[in-house]
C-alpha cells in the first residue's frame, strides 16, 4: 500500500520552480509570430495533431498570452481594479494589523488565514458588482479562441525544420 502511495503521489513545485520552468521553456516570439509558418490544415488529422503539438511545444507562451489578456482586462475596467485593490490592500491591512493586535470576535481570536477569509467573503459583493464573473469568462473565452486558432493555423512541420522557417530567398545579382 505504501508502495502503491509513493509511486501516485502529485508532486506540485514552488511557485518560483514553476515560473522558472516556465521561462525555461518559452520559445522565441519571433517563430511564434512568423507569418511564414501559418497555413491552413489539408484535414482533420493533420488539424488535430497540429492542435496537440503546438499546445505542448508553445505551452508557456499560451500562458504569457493568458496573462497579457489578464493584464489587459484588469487595467481596461476601472471598477474591477479598484475592487482587486481593496481586496489586496484589505489583506495588507489585515497582515500588519495581526503582528501588533491580532483582531478578536467575542473572546475567540481569529488567525491570519481566517481574516484573510473575512477579506474575501467580504470582497464578493464588490467583486460581482465590478463584474468579475464577465471578466473572467471574457479572459477564458478570448484566450481559448486565440490560443486554438494560432495552434489550427501554425504549422507545426517548421517546428522540425526551425532554419527552413526563417530562411529567406537570397537573389543572386
Amino acid at each position: 500500500m505504501e508502495m502503491a502511495e509513493q509511486r501516485f503521489k502529485l508532486q506540485i513545485p514552488s511557485p518560483r520552480e514553476a515560473i522558472g520552468k516556465a521561462r525555461k521553456n518559452l520559445k522565441s516570439w519571433a517563430v511564434f509570430f512568423a507569418p511564414s509558418n501559418f497555413k491552413t490544415a489539408i484535414n482533420i488529422q493533420q488539424l488535430s495533431s497540429r492542435l496537440i503539438t503546438n499546445i505542448e511545444h508553445f505551452q508557456s507562451n499560451y500562458l504569457c498570452v493568458f496573462l497579457a489578456l489578464t493584464i489587459f482586462c484588469i487595467l481596461t475596467s476601472p471598477l474591477l481594479l479598484i475592487a482587486i485593490a481593496a481586496c489586496l490592500g484589505g489583506c495588507y491591512i489585515m497582515s500588519k494589523r495581526s503582528s501588533e493586535n491580532p483582531l478578536k470576535i467575542g473572546s475567540h481570536v481569529l488567525t491570519l488565514p481566517q481574516q484573510y477569509a473575512v477579506v474575501g467573503v467580504l470582497s464578493f459583493p464588490l467583486f460581482y458588482i465590478a463584474g468579475a464573473g464577465a471578466a473572467v469568462f471574457w479572459i477564458l473565452g478570448a484566450s481559448v479562441f486565440l490560443i486554438v486558432l494560432h495552434a489550427a493555423f501554425f504549422d507545426s512541420d517548421a517546428l522540425k525544420n526551425p532554419d527552413e522557417s526563417f530562411a529567406t530567398p537570397i537573389e543572386t545579382v
